[in-house]
Parts: structure tokens; C-alpha cells; sequence
């Protein structure tokens, strides 16, 4: 009983003295705020009186050469360091060549177009491609309207609900023109043109006009004002006749001014990936699907319109059988004044409606007491806070090895800068021979949520580390750490645990950086690198890099995430045997997560819980070729990896687009980027 009550009164006196501290400092932050809200206010006043004054009105052409300036410097700056700043000049040029690439040099020759007439598919689906008109531009609509009748599969039938006002009547007389001329090169002689006039009742309404047209058994969906490549529904249909997809979409490309071979952007997407279709609609164009899709997931909902595709799209994916992405641009997105693909802030209806998408769909999934935010990259790529439902006990599994500082500096960030309270640590003592480290040791034995456990087992070996450290926690969740790691993030555990508490998601990652602030971890690609095992994307990037697309500024669905700071359920750790203690030092976080997506979970990655990681500070580099030993042991290991995982590197990372060479991880394009082709 008194051993008993005087650990009550150890755990008592240990946290008084954490709220005593708290408490000071609450005091010491309270009388600064105070002093800055002064300070700020009598700032506003100066500035006031600088911004009305006749000298900063004369100058504000200097003001914007410097701002153009300064926001160059930035750009630079996030990309790290020099070599960063060359990657992405060396990328970006490779990006030009791909422009000429992917434009009208792409489009089939005519002998190849009239190949692909020629094929006789096992079945003829007929896509109704559904465009809702409205005020539509003459050479806006007979582009697109050519981009359609172009098609070199001639199954299709093009939906045009007309709600344009009286001052474009001209709108109904060139479709009247185009489905008289389609008539003469239909194969069936009728006009594959349905035309509408509608009263406008808005985007969402307008395009459920379009479905009481489509008498197709795929539904496509195509803005007035965008093209198609010529060959996008013969290879749909090559990928329906070998996979039975009832929802497809492909990669996309925006352009401005006359041509489509004036792009400013490429995007190419990865295969199909919840989480980062909730933080953005990066599936946006050019989507089809089956009738029977459409008719389980509903029509167009007005309450969204200005983002009613990614509210269909959500709706859609969520009761598709198989969705899949044919890795090809050939969807043409044009930007021009007052267009989305120009500024999203030129339609800041459509932000609210995307949030008001996103939160609908989480509703209909049964979260609740979420946010949902704009965040820095774009007003619609969002931030989700979802709420923690059970705040549950984390164990966090520290392997260590003497670096008695080390240690000490990632214990101390996880006690003092974390705001999860519900917590245990887990040091694994692994062959230590500093006193320096026993020493500590016995401090720690004053702290209640730290216990330190001996591994008695000689050499190294990671993964038996985890597994017993594992074995000697009871919290409901693991959280595996490194023990050169320290927090920055207070929230960093409710971060995590927001999507390890998923009943679908497996392992999940932070994002961690150097002590520069460049980017050491954001996501684990497999089959990137020089080993072709796996490697981290975005690598070497500053903290303030957006990504590509954005993806640094959004918590998204990956393969892999480094085990350096990886949260799991125990139960999902049980299910796939824990780590593989075959993998004793490299490349078993990845093997682990990869476990766990072929038990049909996922892996996310999110940018909102950071750290340091002083990378392999206690242990050494395995590949810079300083050491021989731990560079053939890394290679052994990496063939062993290779060998177990061959069919998913075959495959290919999933969220990685083919387009991408595995050979950087900022994703460059390949610069030998093959044309469409079987």
C-alpha cells in the first residue's frame, strides 16, 4: 500500500509542478499580449497616417516593382537551397517540352485516327456528354462543339441545354448549324446533337436539363468552354473493355489565349485518393461514368452550384465499383477572365460551395463537429480538422541508443509542447554504453509517462526494437518515434490521431524537417530513387514550398510514411504482424505500411503535425557510401524489398503519377515523356 500511495503522490507532486509551470507561463504570455495589442494599435495609427500621405501615393509604382521582387526572392527561398533552385529550373524546362508534348502534336495522325475509328470494340457504349450553355462565346462553343464531333470514337451523343438570354439567340443557330452537318458523318445518319432551350436556372439545374437529353448508357461531363483531346473516348473505352470501370477520369491541362498548345499548367494526377479528393477536387475533368452510377448517386444539387462537380464527384466515387484514371492529358481547361481556371477569388461563391461539398459529404460518411478550411495553396484546397471521438492512451515507442542529448531534447518537446495529455513514452534501451545515458535513465525515473525498457539482444535491428517496445506498451495507439526527433507542432498527437482513429486508414505520417526547415519527410513514394525501393517526395523543400499542385499544404492518401514518426492502432499494428524483422534498419516503416494497404487500408500523410528529424544523428547514413558495411547491408535489404514487393513496384505507386521520373522527388516530369499510344 505506501509503495502505492507514494507513487499517487510522486504522480500528484509531478503534475502540480507542470500546471505550476503552465500557469506562470499563461501570466507571462498574458502581460505580452497586452503589450503588443498596444504596441499594434499605435502601428495601425502610423500606418494610416503613411498610406493617406501625397509621398506614398506618387511612389506606388516602385512599390510594385519592389513587391514583384520580393515575391521573386520568396519563390526562390522555398525552394531551400541552390541545387533545389536548379532542380526546379531543370524541371520547369522539361514541364515546356512537355507543353509541346501534350498539345496538338499529341492529337492522332490520320492514319492513326482512322485506326481507331476502324476498331471494333466488344460492346458500343454511347457517352452522352453533357455541356450546360450559357451566354457561351461563338468561338468558345464551335471549338468545343468541333473538339466533340472530332472524337475518333463515334459513339457518343453531345447534351446542350441552352439557358443563354435573349442577347445570345446566336448560341441556338450555331448548334442548329453543327447538327445539321453532323448528320451527314454520323454513323447512324441521326445528329448525335440534342438541343435544349432552357430558361437559366443555374449550373446545377441547367445540367440536369442536360441528363433528360442523354440517352447514353456513359455520362460525361464538359464545360462550355473546354476541349477534348480527339482520341479521350477510344481510350475510355479501351479501359472499360479491359477493366469494366464505372467511373473514369483523366489527366488535365489549362490553357489560355488561342491555342491549346498555350498552356500554363499540367496536371497529372494520381489514382483514386479520398483524403486528397475531399481537401481539393483534383479529379475535376474529364469525368464519365455509367447511367446506373448516376442514378444510384443522384443528379446535380443547386445548393452547391459554383463547385456541383465536386460535389457529384464525391457522390459518384463513393457508390462507384471501380473508378479508374487513364494517366493521359486530354482534357483541354481554358482560362480566361472571370473563368475558374483563372482565379478562383473571380468566383468566391464557389469557395463557400466547396466547403459546404466537402462538409455535406463528411456529414453523409458520420463525422462530425469537423472544419473544413481554406488553406494558403488555394481557397478551395482545404484543411479538415476532424474531432478527436475517444481520446484514448498513445504509446510512444522511442528505440535508443546512448545520444543522451538527443534523447533528452525529443523527451522534453514531447512533454513540454505537447497539448495531448492522455500519453505514455516507451524508451527501448538497445546496447547503450554511455554513462551519460544511464544517468538520464535514472532521471527519468521521476517522470510518471516515461518508462524505459532493455533490449538485451546484441546489434541493431529496428524493427525487433519496435516490436518489443510495442509488446511492453498498453495504449490503444502507437506512435513510433525516433529518438532525433523534436516537435514543433503542440497539436502534433491530435493530428495524427485524427486519422489513425479511422476505422479505414492504417499508418499516419508527419511532416518532418531538417533543422534548417527543408523538407525530410512529406510522403513515401515506392520505387523512387536510385534503389528503386522507395523515397521521400518534396525532399529538400522549404517549409513554406506549396508542393506540386499544393499537395504540402494538404493532408492526402499515400503509400508509405516513414516510421520515423508513424501512428497506428494497435489493432492494426496486430493485424499485419507488427514489423518485419527481416528489414532490420532500412526500408520496414515502408514494408509496414505496405502490409497495411493490402489489408485494404489507407496511409495518409498530413503537413499539420511537424517536426524536426536531425535524420540518422544517432545511427549514421546507410547510402552516402561512408561506410561500407551499412551500404551493403542497405543493399541487401533493398534487393530483399524489391523481391517482396515486386508486383506493387511493377504496378507502380498509385499516387504518383507514370508521368513522373522516379528519379527526382519533386516531380519532374519524364523528359522522355512518351505520346499517347497503346
Amino acid at each position: 500500500m505506501s509503495d502505492k500511495n507514494n507513487e499517487g503522490m510522486n504522480l500528484e507532486e509531478y503534475y502540480k509542478g507542470l500546471y505550476e509551470k503552465e500557469t506562470k507561463k499563461n501570466e507571462e504570455l498574458t502581460r505580452a499580449i497586452v503589450t503588443l495589442e498596444e504596441e499594434n494599435a499605435e502601428l495601425n495609427r502610423k500606418l494610416g497616417k503613411v498610406k493617406n500621405s501625397t509621398l506614398f501615393k506618387l511612389i506606388r509604382p516602385v512599390r510594385n516593382l519592389w513587391a514583384r521582387f520580393k515575391n521573386a526572392v520568396i519563390r526562390v527561398k522555398r525552394y531551400g537551397n541552390l541545387k533545389n533552385v536548379i532542380e526546379k529550373l531543370k524541371s520547369k524546362k522539361i514541364e515546356r517540352n512537355a507543353y509541346k508534348l501534350h498539345g496538338t502534336a499529341s492529337f492522332p495522325s490520320p492514319e492513326e485516327a482512322a485506326r481507331q475509328r476502324d476498331t471494333v470494340f466488344k460492346e458500343k457504349h454511347v457517352f452522352s456528354i453533357l455541356v450546360p450553355l450559357y451566354n457561351t462565346p461563338e468561338k468558345f462553343l464551335r471549338e468545343m462543339i468541333e473538339s466533340v464531333t472530332a472524337q475518333t470514337y463515334s459513339y457518343w451523343q453531345l447534351c446542350l441545354a441552352d439557358g443563354s438570354d435573349k442577347e445570345h439567340i446566336y448560341v441556338g443557330e450555331i448548334v442548329d448549324e453543327y447538327i445539321k452537318k453532323d448528320r451527314e458523318i454520323s454513323p447512324t445518319g441521326e445528329s448525335r446533337i440534342s438541343y435544349k432551350r432552357i430558361k437559366n436556372m443555374g449550373i446545377s439545374d441547367n445540367t440536369n436539363e442536360c441528363f433528360e437529353l442523354a440517352k447514353g448508357d456513359y455520362i460525361a461531363l464538359l464545360d462550355h468552354d473546354d476541349l477534348l483531346h480527339p482520341s479521350v473516348l477510344f481510350y475510355y473505352m479501351k479501359e472499360i473493355e479491359k477493366s469494366g470501370a464505372d467511373f473514369l477520369y483523366c489527366d488535365e491541362a489549362t490553357f489560355q489565349g488561342e491555342s491549346i498548345n498555350n498552356m500554363i499548367t499540367l496536371h497529372f494526377k494520381p489514382e483514386f485518393a479520398i483524403d486528397n479528393l475531399c481537401a481539393n477536387n483534383y479529379i475535376c475533368h474529364f469525368s464519365a461514368f455509367t447511367r446506373e452510377l448516376s442514378e444510384r448517386a443522384g443528379r446535380f444539387r443547386r445548393e452547391f452550384d459554383g463547385s456541383q462537380d465536386h460535389d457529384m464527384i464525391l457522390r459518384l466515387t463513393d457508390k462507384a465499383h471501380l473508378i479508374k484514371h487513364v494517366p493521359h492529358i486530354f482534357y483541354y481547361w481554358r482560362s480566361h477572365a472571370g473563368s475558374t481556371a483563372a482565379d478562383i477569388n473571380a468566383k468566391t461563391y464557389a469557395i463557400n460551395a466547396a466547403k459546404g461539398t466537402v462538409s455535406a459529404y463528411l456529414k453523409s460518411k458520420g463525422f462530425k463537429d469537423f472544419e473544413v478550411e481554406s488553406t494558403k495553396a488555394f481557397a478551395t484546397i482545404f484543411r479538415i480538422r476532424y474531432a478527436i471521438t475517444e481520446k484514448k492512451k498513445i504509446s510512444i515507442i522511442i528505440p535508443s541508443s546512448d545520444h543522451r542529448d538527443d534523447l533528452k531534447r525529443c523527451i522534453d518537446s514531447v512533454i513540454t509542447r505537447s497539448s495531448y495529455e492522455n500519453y505514455e513514452i516507451v524508451v527501448v534501451e538497445n546496447n547503450s554504453k554511455d554513462a551519460a545515458t544511464f544517468d538520464y535513465y535514472k532521471e527519468l525515473e521521476s517522470v510518471p509517462v516515461v518508462k524505459v525498457v532493455k533490449y538485451d539482444k546484441e546489434g541493431f535491428n529496428f524493427s525487433a526494437l519496435i516490436n518489443f517496445g510495442v509488446a511492453n506498451s498498453d495504449g490503444d495507439y502507437l506512435l513510433l518515434l525516433n529518438n532525433d526527433t523534436e516537435v514543433i507542432t503542440r497539436t502534433w498527437m491530435e493530428e495524427l490521431l485524427m486519422y489513425a482513429q479511422r476505422r479505414d486508414v492504417g499508418a499516419v505520417g508527419a511532416k518532418l524537417y531538417y533543422e534548417d526547415y527543408t523538407i525530410q519527410h512529406a510522403g513515401i513514394v515506392i520505387g523512387l530513387g536510385a534503389h528503386r525501393t522507395a523515397g521521400h517526395t518534396h525532399y529538400g523543400l522549404s517549409r513554406d514550398n506549396l508542393g506540386y499542385m499544393g499537395r504540402l499544404m494538404y493532408a492526402q492518401d499515400v503509400s508509405a510514411v516513414t516510421g520515423a514518426a508513424l501512428m497506428v492502432s494497435r489493432e492494426d499494428f496486430n493485424r499485419v504482424g507488427g514489423f518485419d524483422e527481416d528489414f532490420a534498419v532500412a526500408l520496414n516503416d515502408v514494408d509496414f505500411c505496405l502490409k497495411l494497404r493490402h489489408q485494404g487500408l489507407l496511409n495518409v500523410f498530413t503537413p499539420f503535425a511537424e517536426l524536426f528529424h536531425y535524420e540518422s544523428a544517432s545511427r549514421g547514413n546507410d547510402v552516402d557510401g561512408s561506410d561500407s558495411a551499412k551500404a551493403k547491408r542497405y543493399d541487401e535489404e533493398a534487393a530483399r524489398f524489391r523481391d517482396k514487393w515486386k508486383e506493387d513496384l511493377e504496378k507502380g505507386d498509385p499516387y504518383f503519377n507514370p508521368n513522373f521520373s522516379l528519379d527526382h522527388s519533386n516531380y519532374t516530369l519524364k523528359s522522355n515523356v512518351a505520346m499517347v499510344s497503346d
